[in-house]
């Protein structure tokens, strides 16, 4: 399932109002997660997003990095295009983190014992390092911290 293009602009620091038209086959298969591109003056991202509800609306956020990396600024108008998110997370998870996992069940199990949003969070930790031996360190650091028991976020990569 996609979308047609659209056309959107910012509509707060962060946010995307949505057309209804456009996420109303996406709510209806209650899907809340998609996958995004967007597009301006030749340049596109691709991302995963949430869709929002606030009071009759529908929202996605757009940081300032994905704004910095297609180029917008507040007043810019830009296209975007919705597909149905198949991805196990609703993020792409980094190949390194699954490696480790790979090699780690009982991390693996830890894990997936936590809500989505938790699972999504832990996957941009590592994923947010550029450097591909730097996201297997975290990786097996964050695996090490699981199966201490320790959960809170901030602590998932510290050396204890």
């Amino acid at each position: 399932m996609k979308s047609p293009l659209f056309e959107v602009s910012l509509n707060s620091e962060y946010g995307i109002l949505l057309p209804k038209t456009i996420i109303a086959p996406f709510l209806q298969k209650n899907q809340k997660r998609v996958k995004v591109e967007a597009h301006f003056e030749g340049k596109t991202i691709t991302l995963h997003a949430a869709i929002q509800r606030r009071g009759d609306n529908h929202y996605m956020m757009f940081g300032k990095s994905n704004q910095k990396a297609l180029g917008i600024f507040p007043n810019d108008y830009f296209q975007l295009q919705f597909f149905e998110d198949d991805s196990k997370y609703g993020v792409e998870i980094s190949e390194e983190l699954e490696a480790v996992f790979l090699s780690d069940y009982e991390a693996y199990q830890i894990f997936e014992s936590f809500t989505d949003g938790k699972k999504r969070g832990i996957i941009y930790m590592i994923s947010r390092y550029k450097v591909s031996q730097t996201r297997i360190d975290k990786s097996i650091l964050l695996c090490e911290n699981l199966k201490k028991g320790i959960q809170d976020n901030m602590d998932l990569l510290k050396v204890f």
